[in-house]
């Protein structure tokens, strides 16, 4: 069996976590102060250790000034004063939860059920480097550059935590399969991950969608509908472009977020939301606040901890490796084993690549289906600035000297100048509708090129025909 403290100033509170905490397959003490807290570890080391922060002789993040005093137990706060300063240092120092009285049962059985030993969250983490070492995987994601290293310390990080996760990046980047990574690392692995793109579903049903309905909430609603916060219970809801999610929504996620409580549309009872929450964007999420399509609370209450993923331009040594991935998956799944040249790699890595990795595993697709042989060369690859090699060269005026060209995905793109006062939708609905225009509308090339998603397109291209008006 394991062995659980419970560190509680309270004698009825923790003798009521006791009996609870006992009938889980944990042995339990209890210990009302600071000095006895550490004479109980000292004597048997718990390995899970439920510390109020409120204690007569200090605060419980006190324990966390001897990481080696508890470095093979699982911390998790009580707390009846929860804060966002609270849980970034609790993070920090290396909680693993938190429980905010009074002490719903049910919360209190998500993080027995969940609870894992914290030496076998490391052997994993030890794991996934030493595969990264050998492979260039880690996870569900590859690549060993330098921003991608980054990135991995930081999943390694908060993975085995319950802090909210913010990520951000251009589109096809991989922000799904960071959460995914997250999830998979995490305490929560076994119960479901849902992936909801906020941009995907119309604002009439998104909010069904996410809290769910009652039978009879609205036309139409001939039964109860159980929304992604049920559905994902004890596990991960991913919420990408987050964004896209209507204003009056977000208010309602913001009060869920603060609360952890929900209601379903149509009902009057609410209910607990044992769900971890990671979002993300493939906006510049302070320009999304100036441009009014995220609230600004929303974003700080989001922001607890970022992870930006660098565009695949900045870590082209990885070019070579994911695309040997991606033709991996395509040899296995069509039964044909076919290799990229040596001219084909260097084309690939030399290109600026707009749409990111999704960009590069479907040209990687494209060429396996056009190329004759075994051996695919570069003839279907993306080269340059974004010529396609199969695309007839315009004979246009002679290129510019190299020194002279833009460093950017798009040369000799328009100027698009706006006037001081413009606001950010303006100025936004200005570059979309040039760039359009600069690729003679053709949406998937404009889409890459802006780093959006083309459902993203899709919904401005249909908000200004809306609107009517159109910007010079």
């Amino acid at each position: 069996m394991h062995h659980a403290l419970i560190v509680d100033d309270d004698v009825d509170s923790a003798t009521t976590l006791r009996e609870l905490v006992a009938g889980e397959r944990f042995t339990v003490a209890v210990a009302h102060t600071l000095r006895d807290a550490r004479r109980q570890i000292a004597m048997q080391q718990p390995d899970l250790v439920l510390l109020d922060l409120r204690l007569p002789d200090g605060s419980g993040m006190d324990l966390f000034a001897d990481p080696q005093l508890i470095a093979n137990s699982e911390i998790v706060l009580i707390t009846g004063h929860a804060s966002l300063d609270t849980s970034i240092e609790a993070l920090r120092l290396g909680a693993a939860d938190y429980l905010v009285k009074p002490i719903a049962m049910r919360q209190l059985e998500g993080v027995l059920a969940r609870f894992m030993k914290p030496s076998a969250l490391k052997a994993e983490v030890e794991t996934l480097n030493a595969d990264l070492a050998t492979r260039g995987r880690f996870g569900h994601l590859w690549g060993q550059s330098a921003p991608m290293l980054r990135v991995y310390q930081q999943i390694s990080r908060v993975a085995g935590t319950a802090v909210t996760v913010f990520i951000t990046g251009e589109s096809g980047t991989g922000k799904e399969v960071v959460a995914q990574t997250v999830h998979d690392l995490s305490r929560r692995r076994q119960r479901p991950f849902l992936a909801v793109n906020c941009g995907a579903i119309s604002p009439n049903l998104i909010e069904s969608e996410i809290f769910g309905h009652e039978k009879g909430a609205f036309t139409g609603a001939d039964r109860q509908h159980l929304g992604f916060f049920e559905r994902a219970n004890g596990g991960t809801l991913f919420l990408d472009e987050i964004t896209e999610m209507p204003l009056e929504l977000q208010v309602k996620l913001l009060r869920v977020l603060e609360t952890g409580r929900f209601m379903r549309v149509g009902s009057t009872v609410s209910q607990e939301a044992d769900v971890r929450i990671i979002a993300a964007t493939n906006r510049p999420p302070y320009q999304a606040v100036a441009a009014g399509r995220l609230r600004e609370d929303l974003l700080y209450r989001l922001n607890v901890f970022p992870i930006e993923l660098p565009p695949l331009r900045e870590r082209l040594s990885d070019v070579g490796l994911l695309a040997q991935h991606f033709l991996d998956g395509i040899n296995e799944q069509e039964g044909r084993r076919r290799e990229l040249s040596a001219e084909a790699l260097e084309q690939l890595s030399a290109y600026h690549w707009p749409g990111n990795v999704r960009e590069l595993r479907n040209a990687v697709q494209r060429a396996y289906v056009m190329a004759e042989g075994d051996v695919i060369d570069e003839q279907w690859l993306p080269r340059g600035s974004g010529a396609v090699a199969s695309e007839p060269p315009a004979a246009a005026a002679p290129a510019a000297p190299a020194e002279a060209r833009p460093a950017t995905s798009v040369p000799q793109m328009e100027v698009v100048t706006l006037p001081i006062g413009t606001s950010m939708a303006q100025a936004e609905r200005a570059l979309i509708e040039a760039t359009l225009r600069h690729y003679k509308h053709q949406k998937e090339r404009t889409a890459a090129v802006l780093g959006i998603s083309l459902k993203t397109l899709y919904n401005r291209l249909k908000e200004y025909a809306a609107d009517g008006e159109t910007l010079p």
